[in-house]
């Protein structure tokens, strides 16, 4: 692997674990990096550049494990920590699972269509400004006083709604966080309830896809890329586990407007680029 390619690798990686679970699509940050392809195209062709984004995904998904170790143990049953009189209170299985089915219906539908027509940059324009709206109008419009404050208080009709939400995400720009968390603060949570279901409804969602994408794309693993897609895969999770735990101590602060600003700069920054 040559320098310029450990520097591709080591960016794009960084990329993905800043943008992933923040609010702002790592998809539109995707497009911007992109074109650093160009100068690799001869080691790595498209399918082994497609596979290099889900092995950095990957990275990103595994920082959120990480973070909610425990919270995922006490889903399993298997933390130790966890008393029979708290365990009647937490967030169960049952409630992700109901938040997880209305994207993964969706998902399992549209999936073809989405990649075949949705994934241009005019697209991905429209869903940075639409959900930055989308963002705006939640922070605005939100309850004073939440009526969750924590993953443990959201019901299962709540659940339903923010996985909902989650399924606008599908589309590209719009970023699944992005949207998920603004409509669990539209439903009555908090900011950082809200962040936390999201990441760890995100958990499951995100790994199966991978999972499944890394199962047909398995013979691009060659011992050429190997080192290119290991550097990703580090740099996505040290960067993600890094920039998650910063944004859930800094959401309830800062709440979703400044990365709505945030995204509708990016989307005039991708327009002077590619129009």
């Amino acid at each position: 692997m040559s320098l310029w390619e450990f520097l591709v690798a080591l960016i794009l990686g960084i990329v993905e674990g800043l943008t992933e679970f923040a609010p702002v699509s790592s998809t539109g940050h995707m497009i911007i990096v992109d074109d650093l392809w160009l100068h690799s195209k001869e080691l790595y062709n498209e399918q082994v550049a497609n596979t290099f984004k889900v092995v950095i995904q990957l990275g990103s998904i595994l920082a959120v494990v990480v973070v909610f170790r425990e919270r995922i143990l006490n889903l399993l049953g298997l933390s130790k920590k966890t008393t029979d009189v708290e365990k009647k209170d937490q967030l169960g299985l049952k409630k992700l699972f109901v938040g997880i089915l209305p994207a993964g219906i969706m998902g399992l539908i549209f999936d073809d269509y989405i990649d075949e027509h949705l994934f241009s940059v005019n697209t991905v324009i429209i869903g940075l400004v639409l959900g930055a709206i989308l963002m705006i109008i939640a922070d605005f419009l939100r309850p004073k006083t939440p009526k969750a404050n924590s993953v443990d208080d959201v019901t299962y009709l709540q659940a339903l709604a923010i996985g909902s939400f989650q399924c606008l995400g599908l589309w590209p720009g719009f970023s699944r966080s992005g949207s998920t968390i603004a409509g669990g603060v539209l439903l009555g949570m908090s900011h950082r309830a809200a962040s936390d279901f999201t990441f760890i409804m995100a958990i499951p969602i995100m790994a199966g896809a991978s999972g499944i994408s890394l199962l047909n794309n398995w013979e691009y693993f060659t011992i050429n890329a190997l080192p290119f897609m290991a550097v990703g895969f580090i740099a996505a999770f040290i960067v993600a586990l890094i920039s998650i735990r910063f944004f859930l101590k800094l959401i309830n602060r800062i709440k979703l407007v400044p990365f709505a600003i945030y995204r509708i700069v990016l989307a005039g920054l991708i327009y002077v680029l590619y129009f």
